[in-house]
């Protein structure tokens, strides 16, 4: 074990009753006015040509507490929180904006945040809460026992609870954790992203194909969709317990899914962490395949979600991880690092160096490309060209 330590999520699902479940929603309901109250002086501001700040905002919450008694009787800390959270959703906005990056890869500026469509999620730091054998208590006198599926490896700095889709409730404790190094290999791996196959990597023996997880689901999913839009009462309407329960069983089939891919990412990333060193990871962002004919295969894919698992195992066995620039690299020659002039189409399967003449898959020398250009190759071109003779051919 080594000393150095890193902060790492501990979540735990939560048996809440319902007296504790009442004040919880409470609780949200206060905090999420309180977003909300945010999102609206922020715009104010804005049309002035202003710009508030957290600290600002944290005067206006002492003013508001002072002005209604129904925010007053709740816990300040939670909603001082959610002012945080606020201001920091905030700044990533407004860094991306002036970053200049395309709108598709752009973070939203925070907007209100609806009670039917939003879920709670309400964070505490240490004065706010306090672990009392084998219950939480948290600051307004709700406790709720935590289901202990393993133990804190330190005491937690901060608590954020929770409510996912089915109505379950989580607690994720921030806590300190040692890296926990793993044998040293002296091998490194390049992973390139795709759809045909998730991580085609320079290891046959690691490359992770599709499994297919929404494709499995699909005919349940379908059949759930058809009772609820069955169900469905026009707007304005209460909607029926049957439609309820429809769209918590849609729910159940998602979660399925989404954890499947999960444990199968966090699967072959344990594997991949455990048999290299270095990593070479293609920082690909996926959105723009969802206007592709590509969408649904890729949505089941679940690229963004299957590239953090090898970051995160990474960071936490003290590998080092780099993740590397996607432009050309279907376009680049991993053997003597030439440009081809025109991008391959998608059909195009093999990659052929018009300089060297080198001949491999397509994405196999895009994970070699990847290599060079993280520098853990030193045999490959970190993206050089090759010497030309005066004829105009490669030397």
């Amino acid at each position: 074990m080594d000393a150095a330590t890193t902060s790492a999520r501990y979540t735990y699902r939560l048996r809440v009753g319902s007296s504790a479940e009442q004040l919880l929603l409470s609780e949200w309901d206060r905090c999420r006015w309180v977003w909300n109250q945010c999102v609206a002086e922020s715009k104010a501001a804005y049309e002035r040509g202003q710009r508030i700040g957290p600290a600002a905002l944290d005067k206006m919450c002492t003013a508001w507490r002072a002005e209604h008694a129904w925010l007053r009787a709740g816990a300040s800390l939670p909603q001082k929180q959610i002012i945080r959270d606020f201001g920091k959703s905030r700044a990533k906005a407004i860094k991306d904006i002036a970053s200049r990056l395309p709108l598709r890869r752009r973070a939203g500026m925070p907007g209100f945040k609806k009670r039917s469509l939003a879920d709670p999620s309400l964070n505490y730091t240490r004065p706010g809460f306090r672990l009392r054998g084998r219950k939480l208590n948290l600051v307004g006198n709700i406790t709720v026992n935590v289901v202990w599926s393993r133990e804190l490896p330190s005491a937690p700095s901060s608590v954020r609870i929770y409510r996912d889709s089915l109505g379950h409730w989580y607690a994720s404790f921030v806590v300190k954790t040692a890296t926990q190094r793993l044998p040293v290999t002296g091998a490194a791996l390049g992973i390139d992203w795709g759809v045909k196959e998730i991580a085609t990597t320079t290891s046959d023996s690691h490359d992770l194909p599709h499994p297919g997880f929404g494709r499995q689901a699909a005919a349940e999913l379908a059949a759930v969709n058809k009772v609820a839009s069955r169900r469905r009462r026009p707007k304005g309407q209460p909607q029926s317990n049957g439609y309820r329960k429809a769209k918590k069983r849609r729910a159940k089939v998602l979660k399925k899914v989404a954890r499947q891919r999960q444990d199968y990412a966090r699967k072959w990333a344990k594997r991949v962490v455990r048999d290299h060193d270095s990593l070479a990871v293609e920082d690909f962002r996926p959105r723009f395949l969802t206007r592709s004919t590509m969408a649904r295969k890729a949505a089941d894919a679940a690229i963004a979600a299957t590239k953090q698992a090898p970051v995160e195992m990474g960071h936490k066995h003290g590998r080092t991880v780099l993740l590397v620039h996607p432009a050309h690299t279907t376009m680049d020659c991993a053997q003597c690092g030439a440009r081809a002039k025109h991008a391959l189409p998608l059909g195009e399967r093999t990659y052929t160096c018009i300089a060297c003449g080198a001949v491999s898959p397509r994405d196999k020398n895009s994970a070699r490309v990847m290599l060079n250009r993280a520098g853990l190759n030193p045999d490959g071109a970190d993206r050089g060209r090759p010497v030309r003779s005066p004829t105009g051919k490669a030397a």
